[in-house]
């Protein structure tokens, strides 16, 4: 429901657009694209995935019509050999990416990609891709992780109540920032070490797995933001983490 409000959250990625004015693309890997293969999208005209039931009407009319790009999708390709990496034609974007793109990027006016989750591969194999998509930087290309830190929805405080985060969650919260400050991703990537609060935050990988793409494009001595914040329904993170 992001993507239809004006909240704290929304005028923070419209913040964080606005200084990332200069992007020439943007390449999401968006939670909600998890199988078991490493694929890019690679048509010219990404369509608008309403991946989702049971909300108003009015989200499912939201359209992103930002282009996509083949050549770009062979660039990624190519940054992530040896890895394979399919081109795919048929994806599009998924809400994953246009409900916080709407705000980000409202024109639409340069090329989105998307790159999936292999669902078979270890959290060290995704900091990898994401290390080696570090230099698309230099060409102008935004990496955009769009997952959550804790995201619990067994937990979650459907309806209208106000449910203030739950102690694991914040604890978790608070564990993986000080990691993240202190440029120690180790831990981050052997998350289940972490203990209970850590399983209880990532249940399942598929929205945790996106911020080790982010973490793994940091350079040495890099600084890092932490440009959103905030716990929805007790057991979701809306933490944003900005690297550069």
């Amino acid at each position: 429901m992001n993507a239809l409000e004006t909240n704290d959250y929304t005028r923070a990625w419209a913040a964080m657009g606005a200084r990332l004015e200069r992007a020439t693309a943007i390449l999401c890997i968006s939670a909600h694209w998890y199988l078991p293969r490493t694929l890019v999208t690679a048509m010219e005209k990404p369509r608008t995935i309403h991946d989702f039931g049971g909300f108003p009407a009015k989200l499912f009319e939201v359209e992103y019509a930002a282009p996509g790009s083949p050549s770009l999708a062979r660039d990624v390709q190519s940054a992530l050999a040896p890895f394979p990496v399919g081109l795919d034609r048929r994806w599009g974007l998924d809400h994953g990416a246009w409900s916080v793109l709407v705000h980000m990027r409202p024109r639409a006016d340069i090329p989105v990609l998307q790159l999936s989750i292999d669902e078979t591969q270890a959290p060290s194999f995704h900091y990898e891709l994401g290390k080696r998509l570090a230099p698309l930087r230099d060409e102008g290309v935004l990496i955009v992780g769009s997952g959550n830190i804790v995201h619990n929805l067994e937990a979650y405080g459907w309806g209208a109540r106000t449910v203030d985060p739950y102690p694991w969650a914040t604890r978790f919260e608070h564990e993986a920032r000080e990691l993240i400050l202190a440029g120690r991703h180790g831990p981050l990537i052997e998350y289940s070490a972490l203990g209970e609060d850590a399983m209880l935050s990532v249940p399942t990988p598929d929205h945790y797995l996106p911020l080790l793409y982010v973490l793994g494009t940091r350079r040495d001595d890099e600084p890092v933001s932490f440009p959103v914040e905030g716990v929805d329904g007790g057991s979701i993170s809306m933490l944003s983490v900005e690297i550069g």
